[in-house]
């Protein structure tokens, strides 16, 4: 095991296009931390230098303490896990998972201990015979993960290894993931572009964007305290609601609706004349459920979409009287509430949960 630290890494591709611009990132001995963002930012650019398949323009990567930004991928001891498995077809899962050790003339009986150990670990004993060919998509992922921990590297570097996984089956074995991290702790680094396995596998969670680190803190404090208008909206889903708003005789005020400031608002020292206003879905509630001191706005729903055990309303804070224009807003409602479109309804506020942003820079205002 080893700590991970990325200093100053910066990488152009030949258009010019700038993939990771001046990061600087520390990773925890024995941590879990999972880079995010959209395509294109730079998530997947940085993993690979990390492991030693991108070449930087500029910085450095140490593993253990040790600048290993000029070695070769093969002498980092770092494994990676993909989400294509990059297994070998013709070979059995027993082999697929010897290989790297056969590779560093580890022994007969060593290596036997190895698989068992990592068969027993990921449920793969019944399949250590089989061939890809004959395999699930979790069980490839799962022989995958086999081959990296067999080899008991320093680092774990796992590049969107889920994605090609079903709902269902990603759910699972984000769940294996974590149990697999919680036994063995070795450090990792993991990327992804789905900010719900971001919220759940991570420790810690590097948010970023056009080839810069935006935020870097836990799931918690990402979603409760998001530094600027991209993280608010990025973590998060449905995701957070942003309002163009003033304060106006002692209220918030935003498109038709007011919140009054004695209703429990903590406004930041300076606050612009118009500012963002960001509110979660799930800090909506329906009038009857919600505690009596939540400040209420009375609103018409243009569309109801079910799941099941939760529903998202969507409706216009300031739209005309037709309902027919205005800024779309989402409310995140239990699923046993009865809601329809185009009946009005009062929802409670909680506003002790308000989030408030420069609307120029994005940056949230403290």
């Amino acid at each position: 095991m080893a700590a991970i630290t990325i200093e100053s890494a910066t990488r152009r591709f030949a258009d010019g296009t700038r993939a990771l611009d001046d990061v600087n990132l520390a990773v925890r001995d024995g941590e879990f931390l999972v880079l995010v963002g959209p395509s294109g930012c730079g998530k997947s650019t940085l993993l690979r230098a990390v492991a030693g398949l991108e070449e930087l323009d500029g910085g450095r990567v140490l593993i253990g303490g040790v600048d290993v930004t000029a070695k070769p991928a093969g002498d980092r001891d770092i494994a990676m896990v993909f989400q294509n498995y990059a297994l070998y077809p013709q070979m059995t899962v027993r082999d697929n998972i010897e290989f790297g050790l056969k590779s560093r003339r580890m022994g007969g009986q060593e290596r036997r201990e190895r698989v068992a150990e990592v068969a027993g670990l990921l449920g793969l004993e019944a399949l250590l015979a089989r061939r890809p060919a004959e395999l699930s998509g979790g069980q490839l992922q799962r022989v995958a993960m086999g081959r990296a921990i067999a080899r008991r590297p320093q680092a774990f570097l796992m590049d969107e290894p889920l994605s090609n996984l079903d709902a269902q089956l990603r759910t699972s074995m984000r769940a294996e993931l974590h149990r697999m991290h919680e036994r063995l702790a070795v450090t990792t680094i993991y990327v992804t572009h789905d900010q719900v396995e971001a919220m759940t596998l991570g420790q810690r969670v590097a948010v970023l964007r056009d080839g810069r680190i935006q935020q870097c803190d836990t799931p918690r404090r990402l979603y409760d305290h998001p530094c600027n208008v991209f993280v608010a909206t990025f973590m998060g889903s449905p995701p957070m609601n942003l309002l163009k708003a003033d304060v106006v005789s002692g209220v918030i005020r935003f498109g038709r609706q007011v919140l009054p400031l004695d209703a429990g608002i903590a406004l930041p020292q300076v606050l612009p004349p118009t500012f963002l206003l960001g509110l979660r879905p799930g800090d909506l509630a329906l009038d009857r459920s919600a505690p009596a001191h939540w400040p209420r706005i009375d609103v018409l729903p243009h569309a109801v979409e079910e799941y099941g055990h939760e529903r998202i309303v969507r409706f216009r804070v300031d739209a005309s009287s037709d309902g027919n224009s205005g800024s779309d807003v989402s409310a995140l409602l239990g699923g046993r509430d009865v809601v329809v479109a185009g009946e009005h309804l009062r929802l409670a506020v909680d506003t002790s949960q308000l989030h408030f942003f420069d609307p120029d820079s994005g940056k949230a205002l403290s």
